[in-house]
């Protein structure tokens, strides 16, 4: 219990930190947080911004190491694509919610044209399969890419 509640509050606090910060708040990162290490995931539009989005957690209170899962949108987004993307991101998190051998709680989603990515920590092989089986099927999704990793 002790892990779980630092592990929430340090989550927390890197949450606020990137959202002080005016180069990348307006981006929508993902943080997930196990035994102090932070995986932050989801698109932004430049190296620098994922540079300072590590330099901020790094830096957090509590946060032991960093695995960094950001990854780079492609070319220029439109509305359209955007609307779009909030739509499959919504349907593959209710498909996960759905699905009863994946915890998807655990399992954050982000969506950049069509691409799908998974981040967060599960309990086996079997679920990280699942959710990317799951994610793979929903129409609109042209990739899914696999940044989970299995709780230690």
């Amino acid at each position: 219990i002790g892990t779980e509640i630092d592990d929430s509050v340090v989550t927390t606090r890197v949450k606020s930190a990137l959202l002080d910060n005016i180069d990348i708040k307006s981006f929508d990162l993902k943080v997930e947080t196990r035994k102090g290490e932070v995986m932050l995931s989801g698109f932004v539009d430049n190296q620098a911004q994922i540079d300072r989005a590590l330099a901020i957690t790094q830096g957090t209170t509590g946060v032991k190491s960093v695995d960094n899962k950001i990854s780079l949108k492609g070319g220029s987004s439109s509305i359209g694509n955007k609307i779009d993307d909030s739509v499959i991101t919504a349907k593959v998190k209710a498909a996960l919610m759905a699905d009863t051998s994946v915890k998807s709680a655990d399992i954050a989603v982000v969506t950049s044209k069509g691409e799908v990515q998974l981040s967060g920590f599960v309990n086996n092989q079997g679920q990280i399969d699942r959710a990317q089986e799951v994610a793979r099927g929903i129409e609109g999704v042209s990739s899914v890419s696999n940044d989970m990793k299995i709780k230690k």
